[in-house]
This record gives structure tokens, sequence and C-alpha cells, in this order.
């Protein structure tokens, strides 16, 4: 494992940069869900354990929050001086294919639904699950790396599960 230390100037804009993007993936999503929470999802059958709408934002805030800082000590952990390769580049190609799955899920299953119907549900199940499966993969690699993050993005990949079953639990009620 590298031991260099970015100076802290470069650590800022790294975690800066990472916060930006997650934030970015975040608010991209949010354009595909907003307008379909009030429309189509309101009505469709859903799960038991389906929580209240008002849940997610406040849930996907913290896990975002969580994910841009598992990223940045990632990336961190990984530098090994300037103009050199991150000895991190596994696990960051592991975190960045979780960002464009994240990024890929909303627009699917929110906004495809009133394009191609019930289809969109279906392909965003196969989106989420993996999903899951790269941030499953990604836990393991990011420890290797900073334990911290590894743990950050524990509850991010317990959520993603749970979400899983209430895409499931709407393709199945519906």
């Amino acid at each position: 494992m590298p031991n260099t230390t970015p100076a802290v100037p470069k650590q800022i804009l790294a975690a800066a940069a990472f916060l930006v993007i997650v934030v970015a993936v975040a608010a991209l999503g949010s354009l595909a869900t907003a307008p379909n929470t009030d429309g189509w999802y309101a009505g469709v059958e859903k799960v038991a354990w389906s929580p209240p709408n008002w849940l997610f934002a406040p849930a996907w805030s913290v896990l975002y929050l969580l994910i841009a800082i598992a990223g940045f000590l990632i990336w961190r952990a990984g530098f090994a001086g300037a103009g050199k390769q991150n000895g991190a580049r596994g696990a960051l190609t592991l975190y960045v294919t979780q960002l464009v799955l994240n990024f890929a899920w909303s627009p699917i299953f929110f906004a495809g639904y009133p394009m191609i119907g019930e289809a969109a549900w279906w392909i965003a199940l196969a989106v989420i699950v993996l999903l899951v499966a790269a941030v499953a993969l990604l836990i393991p690699a990011a420890a290797k790396w900073s334990k911290t993050a590894a743990w950050l993005l524990v509850p991010y990949v317990a959520w993603l599960a749970f979400a899983t079953t209430l895409n499931a639990g709407i393709i199945a009620l519906n």
C-alpha cells in the first residue's frame, strides 16, 4: 500500500470532487423520481414494508454523504504521489461502477415506467441487483485501503438490499 499522504489542499479538492460527483448523481436521480412520486408511483400496489415517501430523501441524503466520504478515503489511502497511479484503482473502479449503476436506476424505474411500462421495473430490478453486487464487491476491496470506508458502505448495501425488495415487490404485486 502506498504510504504517501496527499497535501492538504489536494485532499480538500479531492473531497470536494467526490462530494460534487455524488451530489450530481443524487440530483439527477431526483429529477427522474420527483415528477413520478405523486404520479404513477402513488397508485401502484406496494409491499407492506414499503416506507413512507418522506423517508427516502433523508435516508438517501445520509447514504450519499457516506458514499462520498468512502470514495475520498479510498482515494486518499491509495494515493501514491503526484503523477503516480493511485494504488486503489481497482477499488476506485468498483466505486465508479456502483455510482453509474446508482445513477441509472432512478431514471429507469421512475421515468422509464411512463415510457415503456412494466418492462422498466424489470430492467430496474436487474440494475439494482448489479448495484448490490458491485457494492458487495466494493466493500472488501475498500477494506484493503480503508476499514472506515468499508464500514461506511455497509448501510448503503443494506439499504440497497431493502430497496431491491421494494422494486421486486412492485413487480410481484402489479
